[in-house]
């Protein structure tokens, strides 16, 4: 396995969406063309499966370092309402193109920090939205809480609004990472906070975990996994930091390059954790991502319900996902748009009746092909070569894949391709094989993190 971490460990996408954001066909999208893809989804979907509704909340009282996600740093608190206000008229102007009262399946609170926001404030915004809209009978209500700054009060809102799974950023235990990322926690507030959520009926907790974080070594991230195992989350997210200080600015320039792992140790403190894990009980979903057998997530891998979009894995596998916020990406199925990344100019396109969008793609037909490609792999493990692409992408396609196949990681048979168990580690390696733009038009300058 450590030859092949090795091997294949390069620069590659995430594939929370096809096509990737750096290929978005910026010229062939406008707003009215996302419009019209939205209310078509809309009518689609909603009386069969429900929406998707991710809501943005970017306001974090200091910066952590590791941090890839949108966000505005501020102590001030009196910035909530101006920016709940601006959620709900973007929730309105999104409700007219519908026609109808739309039937919410799916809701996650992302970040920033959530419980930035006050439980009072939090239940401002969630009567606002479900005031104009029904829970679906099989609703997945999630948020991200903070291990520091969650309360019973927070988890007791929330729960009455209909959320069930919490996640919480761990990241690492050891007391000088947590300095370089500038993110203090305890173990003991995490197993506070953990027990509470349980406490208070949350039958999801999850915890993040990262490896190759500044100053960490192989040995702190055992002490971590195994403190977290000792807690038994329901879900963890084992994966990789992110270094693209290039995108991301300041704040992950917070500590120095040398303080950064090796490639070697990094490696090993994948593979040691990945190992930790499954020994713990824990089933590997696939990217990143581990469950309890207990778990929904594992569930629905094993029955064929998982899909994958902007919030990462999930059970509910909709059409149509509003993002609602700055930096917030929609997917309508049919094409995806992004919201402004600046707060000032996002409430003032709102004030005008302007869906604050500033780029985004229409699919192809051959987008759609490959997308469908990408999401059985990324959910299931396998794909069928039947879904509609020429004999001539599929051909170069399966030429791609020739190494993979020969180094165990997939199978290709007559009607189908499948992920072995040692590919699942390396399926964003896979996807890539089906990724024609970014194979017709090789990126010049680096666009992805590592892929291990």
């Amino acid at each position: 396995m450590c030859d092949l971490v090795q091997k294949y460990n390069v620069p590659g996408p995430r594939y929370t969406s096809y096509p990737t954001v750096p290929y978005w066909d910026l010229d062939g999208f406008s707003g009215e063309k996302w419009k019209e893809t939205v209310a078509r989804s809309f009518q689609e979907s909603n009386d069969t499966s429900g929406i998707s509704l991710y809501i943005h909340l970017p306001f974090c009282e200091s910066m952590c370092t590791f941090c890839g996600c949108h966000k505005r740093i501020t102590k001030r608190h009196d910035v909530e309402m101006p920016y709940i206000r601006s959620l709900l008229k973007e929730w309105e102007l999104y409700r007219r193109l519908f026609g109808h009262r739309p039937v919410i399946r799916e809701l996650h609170l992302g970040g920033g920090t959530p419980t930035f926001f006050s439980p009072e404030n939090l239940q401002v915004l969630l009567r606002g939205i479900f005031s104009h809209a029904d829970r679906a009978e099989d609703w997945e209500f999630s948020f991200e809480g903070h291990p520091g700054n969650t309360t019973r009060e927070h988890l007791r809102v929330l729960y009455e609004a209909g959320f069930r799974r919490v996640s919480y950023g761990v990241q690492d235990y050891n007391e000088s990472v947590q300095k370089a990322i500038n993110r203090i926690q305890t173990f003991e507030q995490v197993a506070e906070i953990t027990r509470i959520s349980r406490e208070e009926g949350y039958t999801s907790v999850g915890h993040d975990i990262i490896y190759g974080l500044p100053l960490q070594t192989v040995s702190h991230m055992e002490e971590t996994l195994r403190k977290t195992a000792g807690l038994q989350p329901d879900r963890i997210a084992f994966y990789s930091y992110a270094h693209v200080p290039w995108l991301k600015g300041n704040g992950q320039r917070g500590f120095r390059e040398s303080d950064l792992p090796t490639a070697e140790v990094k490696r090993q403190q994948y593979e040691m954790g990945r190992n930790m894990l499954v020994e713990s009980g824990y089933k590997d979903i696939g990217m990143d991502h581990y469950a309890l057998p207990s778990d929904g997530l594992y569930r629905a891998l094993q029955s064929g319900g998982l899909h994958r979009n902007f919030m990462g894995y999930t059970v509910s596998r909709t059409r149509l996902m509003i993002g609602l916020g700055v930096s917030s990406i929609s997917d309508s199925w049919y094409g995806f748009a992004q919201n402004v990344k600046n707060i000032e100019e996002y409430e003032h396109l709102l004030e005008s009746d302007i869906i604050p969008v500033y780029r985004g793609h229409v699919l192809s037909e051959e987008d759609e092909v490959v997308r469908r490609h990408i999401l059985d792999l990324m959910c299931r493990f396998e794909t069928r070569w039947d879904l509609g692409l020429p004999e001539g992408p599929l051909s170069d396609i399966r030429e791609r894949l020739r190494e993979t196949e020969a180094d165990g990681l997939v199978r290709m048979e007559p009607d189908r391709l499948l992920v072995t168990e040692p590919g699942r580690a390396f399926i964003r390696n896979i996807c890539m094989a089906f990724d024609l733009r970014l194979h017709n038009k090789a990126p010049e300058t680096r666009l992805f993190s590592m892929t291990v």
